[in-house]
Formats: structure tokens, C-alpha cells, sequence
């Protein structure tokens, strides 16, 4: 067991705990031997009781040891001590790639392929040494202040990818390839998979495969294609997608061979980023007989229905034509009233058993109209057909009488229409025909008059907001500090309720706040990716409303509310609006699903037509949305294209509160007992019971640091053993002298400490 202040190889003391994972803890310590700071990384205590675990984790360890490189985290030492094993590693100062890519929401692409190089030589001087790093992901990546991009985590993975272990001790399994999440043989070819997965996050500012549970998003790594990148961000150069595509490939012959392949395609996209350089091969398709695809079938089908399309066409115009030739043969003779001729038809058509009245049969009739419909639809599908043999006005004209009087009836109900059309809108216009105050009030909201709504003043913000983007209008906030109003109401509006606007029109909402809060700062004419990065780092959170701009490029910033060098309480929402270049009318109206479950929210945002994206989890003061939305990062009734891609928060609860302590633990001076130089042992304990620190010295003052602590008071002991001498006291009186002997006893002092909100 670990505890603060032990030191391990008689060299390593153990300061503090600066991360945890799913199989090992790491504490910053000092290496007294050499006077320099380390990173110990110590193995759980559910593995190091399994032996075989431990033997292999010791052999890899032990050969990552040997690795030197200035992208990878170098490794120290490896030992042992009492149950505990632990490897001892270089100390970086910086933060991961994972929270790198979270506060700048994306990466650039320069700047990805950059860091993407890094990592590449990193895991090629492994793979030159034989070790498979089968662990590679952003949180196993450390980009130092100096800005150098480390690898780490050598060693562990590959030791644990030898044993039945659960995923979440292997890792994250978004970034795992396919063959290990089948449980298969892997290669150096899964950590360049792993890394393809890597830069399509840094790309997009998100993993492009996720799921409720570990295996469903296994067997997507498994079955499914990889989206493009760019389906989420337009400025990914080809190249550099043609790699990430290339790296994630299903097969790993399909994949880059080598480190050394990804390292020379990378650099020529640095120079080259819309080259068609990358080329997909597999070597098991060069020389051996092609299958026909889907696609093939579909071509061969396509090109044949063609050519049946045009020769029976062909055919049909044909017999159309011989058809009309010979129907405009038999009504001439019809009309020329020859009495032989209608007598010797009259025998002929007594003779066969036909009707008298027509000259075509309703099974011809049938037919024609058939012949003619389809001739229709073909000649419109093939634009092969200029002339159509049935406009002739002749064609079905049985009764020529009746057809005129249809359409002199036709005529005269067409007149009276329009004259009453007519009639209504002179009416309309003069103020004859007047409408009731329901209709007027319709007709103003059809003609995009809006209506200010009672109740915004003192109402929350965040509904007022909501409100007033539903109605079409565009609030503006301003914060004021008052102590009338809870923080957060609105104070006053720039319009009086009940007053008219139009559609767009901007509403200013004065918002109560306690104190001067944090200045915000202005992102108008940034990029949103930047804006929003921006915000969150000066502690806000961000809600995005599209809208169309003339002026302002697609994609940047066109204002903010409230705005920028203004103050607005720590937490609270900015909202951007972000230039999208195109007509609201052939954009998707953003539904709100605050409030909503996870799975409801999901149905909602995909029936719209709307992207999922990522959807995480946070703290929430208000208790009713426990487990619920509650913010969504593109604003509801907002107008954003076809599959824009809205991420979730769901609430976890109200926040429990941290605290922290930094300072110096002076001696025990009120004791008059302790002396200088004395062995203490110092023990600071929380209120909770948690035991912070534990060690003994001889020098004071000691500086600690910590936190993420549960309780808000704690206590500091102190234990040193006071030596006294054999002491002779004589009576003055009497002159009888007793001796005193020597004595070891313990002495305990305890302080009170109180710790510091975080």
C-alpha cells in the first residue's frame, strides 16, 4: 500500500499522487540519490497479486526501460518492494493530448499532423525494439510546456494485452483496432490504427465510433465503415484524410506497413496537403481474379436498361406510328358517308357480332391509353422522343358535341370564380370587407409581426432566452449587480410587453448578478471553434445560435451576448451567434430537449435530421434535471443546416464540493518539551478520516500541496519521544539526596486545520 511521505529502493520518496488509471496509480516523488524529480507509476493491487501478470509485466517493463527517445516518456527504473511494484519514469510537466484537444474543441490540421509526427517516431523506436505499445490514445500522450509531445504507458499495455483482462482496465476502446477487439493477433500495425483513431480526433474533436456499452462500440470498430472526417470538419486537407483513412483500415495489410511508411506521407502532406499521394493497396487483390461488386451489377444493370429503354422505344414509335397511320385511315372512311360502304360495314360488323356505335374496341381503347402513358413517361425519362403522335385533338373524340358543351360549362364556372376573386380583394382593400380583430392579429403574425410576451421581467434567463428565440427575436444580455434580484432574473427588457417587432429583431435583457463576476472576453469574428474554447477557458459555458450573415465568413463568430469586455457571473452561459452563408429556409430548426432523458434526446435530435455528437456528463445545481439534458451546445430554435452535429451534457447532480491545502507545516514549538533537530513523525488526517500525510523528519517547516479534498477541516499530530537524563536532587533542609533516573517517554501535539474551498 502506498502511502504519502514512504520511500521506495531506499531513493524514491513518494510526494504526492498526480494521476490515476485503470491499472496503476502515479505519484510525483523525489529521487534523493540523484537530487532530481520522477514519476513513480505503481502497479494496483488486484494485478500485482496475480503472479503471471506480474512476471510479464516486470519482463516488459524492464525492456521498455531500455528504450531512449525524446517522444517517449523514458523509463528509469524498475523494481519492487514489499507487494509493490512500480516503474520509475521521466516527470513531464505539461497536460495530455486528451485535455489538449477538449479546451481547443479541434485541432488544426498542421498541428495535428505535427503532434502525429512526434507520436509516429515515438512508437517507431519502440517497434524497432520489438515492443507494441497497444495502448496508443490521447491520454496516453503528453504534450510538455515546452511543447515536446511524449509518449507513454510502455510496457503495462503490452503486458496486459497478454492476459484476460476487462476493457476498462486495457484502456478506452474507442481507439482500439479491430483485431484486438476481436481478441486476436496484433502487430505494430494496431498501434498505427490506434493512432489513425488518435488523429481523427484531433481532426474533429471527436472519436468517430461510440456506443452505451464497451462492446457495442467494439463491434462498430469491427463492422463498420469509418465516417470521414470531413463530414465534420470542412477544412481537413485531402491528404491528411486519405491518411486517417488509410491507418484505419478493417485489414491491417490494407493499412501503412510501417511507422516509417505514416512518417514519409505525413511530412508530404505538410508540404503537399491536397496531394493524391496516399494510395490504399491490398496485396491480396493485385493479382487475383476480381469478384463483380455491388457496384459492378448495378452499372452493368444500368447500362443494359439503357439500351433496352432506346430500342424499345425505338419499336414503339414505330408501331405508334403504323397504329395512328391506320386509325386515321378508318375515320376517313368513316366520315365520308357512303352509304356502300356503311352498309357493307354494317354487314360486316352484324356478321362478326360488334357494336354498331364505335370504331375501335374498349379493349383497343384500353390499350391506346396505355401505349400513350407509357409513351409519355419514356419520352420524358429519355428526351430521345420530340414529337408525341397523340396530341392529335381527333384521337378519343367519340362525341365531339359533348366534349364542346363540357368545355363551354368549363368556361362560364371559370369566370364566376375569378370575378368573385376579384370582388373579395377589392373588398380587402377598401375596408368593405373587414375581418375580426383574430384575423387582423393572424395576418400580422403571417407577415412576421411579433408580439413582446408578458412575464420576461423577472423570470430566469435561460427560460427568458428560450422565450424569445422560440418567437423568432434575438436576445441580447446584460449583466447588472444587484442585491433586489436573485442572481440570474432579468431585471428589465429594452422592450415593454405587448409591443410589436419584427422577426430578428434584438431584445436587451438586463440580468441581475451578485457580485462583479468575470470578465468575459470578446470572441466576435473568431472562428466558433475558437470562440468556444475561448469561453470555456475563462470558466463559461457556451451556447451557439446560427444565423445567416452578408458580411461575416461561414463559421465565424457574429456576435456574443453578453458581449466581450463586460463582466457576467462564473459559470453562467455566453451565447454566440455563428455566420452559417446561407437562407434559413433550407436550414433545420433546432428543437430544445432540456429537460429530456438521454434516449428521448437522441430520437428528437436524429428525427430532425440533426448529427448526435458527443454526450458527457456534469454537474447541475438544479436536482430536478438529475440524469437528464441539461445543455445542449447548439441553442434551441436556432436555424443550422442538415446534420450539424449537437453535443449533450447530462446532469450527474449538484456538484460536491473540494477542497484544497497548500502550505507549510511548522515544529511542534508549543510543546516546550520538543527540541530542534528531534525525530517527528507528522500525520494530517480530514476530518473524513483520509490520511493526507504520513512521514517522519527532523526538519521543519515541510511544504505540502494537495487537493480534491472531501472535508473542509482536518487535524496535523505530531509525535516525538522526549529523552531525559538521570537527575541527583538534594534536600536543602535535611542534605538527603534522591536520584531521579533516566526516562524515554512520548510526546503528542495536535493542531486544527482548515482547508481552502476549491
Amino acid at each position: 500500500m502506498i502511502k504519502i511521505g514512504m520511500v521506495l529502493g531506499e531513493r524514491y520518496e513518494i510526494l504526492e499522487k498526480i494521476g490515476t488509471g485503470g491499472m496503476s496509480d502515479v505519484y510525483k516523488a523525489k529521487d534523493h540519490k540523484l537530487n532530481r524529480f520522477i514519476a513513480v507509476k505503481v502497479l494496483k493491487q488486484e494485478f500485482s497479486e496475480n503472479n503471471n501478470f506480474v512476471n510479464k509485466f516486470r519482463t516488459e517493463a524492464q525492456a521498455a526501460a531500455g528504450l531512449m527517445h525524446p517522444n517517449i516518456v523514458n523509463v528509469y527504473d524498475v523494481g519492487s518492494e514489499s507487494g509493490v511494484y512500480y516503474i520509475v519514469m521521466e516527470l513531464v510537466e505539461g497536460i495530455t493530448l486528451k485535455k489538449y484537444i477538449e479546451k481547443k474543441v479541434r485541432l488544426s490540421s498542421k498541428e495535428a499532423v505535427s503532434i502525429a509526427i512526434q507520436i509516429s517516431n515515438g512508437i517507431e523506436a519502440a517497434h524497432n525494439n520489438h515492443i507494441i505499445h497497444r495502448d496508443i490514445k490521447p491520454q496516453n500522450t503528453i504534450i510538455s510546456k515546452e511543447g515536446k509531445v511524449k509518449v507513454t504507458d510502455f510496457g503495462i499495455a503490452k503486458a496486459a494485452s497478454n492476459n484476460t483482462v476487462s476493457s476498462n482496465v486495457m484502456g478506452s476502446v474507442h481507439y482500439t483496432s479491430p483485431e484486438q477487439a476481436r481478441g486476436g493477433f496484433s502487430d505494430e500495425r494496431s498501434d498505427i490504427y490506434s493512432l489513425g483513431i488518435t488523429m481523427f480526433e484531433m481532426l474533429t474533436g471527436r472519436v468517430p465510433f461510440n456506443g452505451d456499452t464497451t462492446v457495442a462500440i467494439a463491434i462498430k470498430h469491427i463492422q463498420e465503415a469509418l465516417p470521414y472526417p470531413s463530414d465534420y470538419a470542412d477544412d481537413i486537407p485531402y491528404s491528411v484524410e486519405q491518411i486517417v483513412i488509410k491507418c484505419c483500415q478493417k485489414s491491417p495489410d490494407r493499412r501503412y506497413q510501417s511507422m516509417g511508411e505514416l512518417i514519409a506521407d505525413l511530412k508530404k502532406s505538410l508540404v503537399d496537403p491536397d496531394g493524391d499521394f496516399v494510395k490504399i493497396v491490398d496485396p491480396d487483390e493485385e493479382a487475383a481474379t476480381r469478384s463483380i461488386t455491388e457496384d459492378d451489377v448495378k452499372k452493368i444493370r444500368n447500362a443494359s436498361n439503357e439500351r433496352k429503354d432506346m430500342v424499345e422505344g425505338i419499336a414503339l414509335k414505330e408501331d405508334i406510328e403504323k397504329e395512328e397511320r391506320k386509325r386515321k385511315q378508318e375515320k376517313k372512311n368513316t366520315k365520308s358517308g357512303s352509304k356502300t360502304s356503311s352498309k357493307t360495314k354494317h354487314k360486316s360488323d352484324s356478321k362478326s357480332g360488334s357494336s354498331k356505335t364505335p370504331v375501335r374496341s374498349s379493349r383497343e381503347a384500353t390499350r391506346d391509353r396505355i401505349e400513350k402513358e407509357e409513351f409519355k413517361r419514356r419520352r420524358y425519362e429519355t428526351e430521345e422522343i420530340d414529337e408525341d403522335p397523340y396530341d392529335d385533338d381527333d384521337e378519343y373524340d367519340d362525341n365531339e358535341e359533348g366534349g364542346d358543351k363540357l368545355t363551354t360549362i368549363l368556361v362560364v364556372v371559370g369566370a364566376v370564380l375569378i370575378g368573385l376573386v376579384i370582388l373579395l380583394i377589392i373588398g380587402k382593400v377598401t375596408g368593405f370587407l373587414g375581418g375580426s380583430d383574430e384575423e387582423t392579429a393572424e395576418e400580422e403574425v403571417l407577415s412576421g409581426v411579433v408580439l413582446m410576451p408578458e412575464g420576461i421581467v423577472g423570470s430566469n434567463v435561460d427560460d427568458a432566452k428560450k422565450t424569445l428565440i422560440d418567437l423568432g427575436l434575438t436576445p441580447q444580455i446584460e449583466y447588472e449587480t444587484s442585491t433586489q434580484y436573485e442572481e440570474g432574473a432579468v431585471i428589465s427588457s429594452s422592450v415593454e410587453s405587448g409591443a410589436q417587432l419584427s422577426e430578428g429583431d434584438t431584445v436587451i435583457l438586463t440580468v441581475a448578478q451578485s457580485t462583479d463576476g468575470v470578465l468575459i472576453p470578446s470572441v466576435t469574428g473568431l472562428s466558433q471553434a475558437e470562440a468556444r474554447s475561448n469561453l470555456e477557458q475563462h470558466g463559461f459555458q457556451v451556447s451557439i445560435l446560427q444565423s445567416e450573415s452578408s458580411t461575416v465568413e461561414k463559421g465565424n463568430v457574429i456576435s456574443q451576448s453578453p458581449e466581450g469586455e463586460t463582466y457576467a457571473p462564473a459559470g453562467s452561459t455566453i451565447m454566440i451567434t455563428v455566420s452559417t452563408g446561407g437562407t434559413e429556409a433550407e436550414k433545420i430548426s433546432v428543437p430544445s430537449v432540456i429537460g429530456k432523458s438521454e434516449m428521448d434526446a437522441m430520437a428528437i435530435i436524429t428525427e430532425s435530421g440533426l448529427t448526435l455528437g458527443t454526450v458527457s456528463e456534469t454537474n447541475n445545481e438544479d436536482p430536478s434535471l438529475n440524469g437528464l439534458v441539461c445543455y445542449q451546445s447548439v441553442t434551441a430554435g436556432s436555424f443550422v443546416e442538415n446534420g450539424t452535429v449537437v453535443d449533450l451534457y447530462v446532469s450527474k447532480g449538484p456538484k460536491s464540493a473540494t477542497y484544497k491545502y497548500s502550505g507549510s507545516v511548522t515544529a511542534p514549538t508549543e510543546d516546550p518539551e520538543y527540541v530542534n533537530g528531534m525525530y517527528v513523525q507528522v500525520v494530517i488526517t480530514t476530518a473524513d478520516g483520509t490520511q493526507l500525510l504520513s512521514t517522519t523528519t527532523t526538519t521543519f517547516p515541510l511544504d505540502v500541496n494537495y487537493t480534491g479534498i472531501a472535508a473542509a477541516t482536518g487535524t496535523v499530530t505530531y509525535t516525538f519521544t522526549v529523552n531525559t537524563e538521570e537527575v541527583t536532587i538534594t534536600d536543602p533542609e535535611t542534605g538527603e539526596t534522591t536520584t531521579q533516573p533516566a526516562q524515554n517517554y512520548d510526546k503528542t501535539v495536535t493542531r486544527e486545520l482548515t482547508f481552502e474551498a476549491e
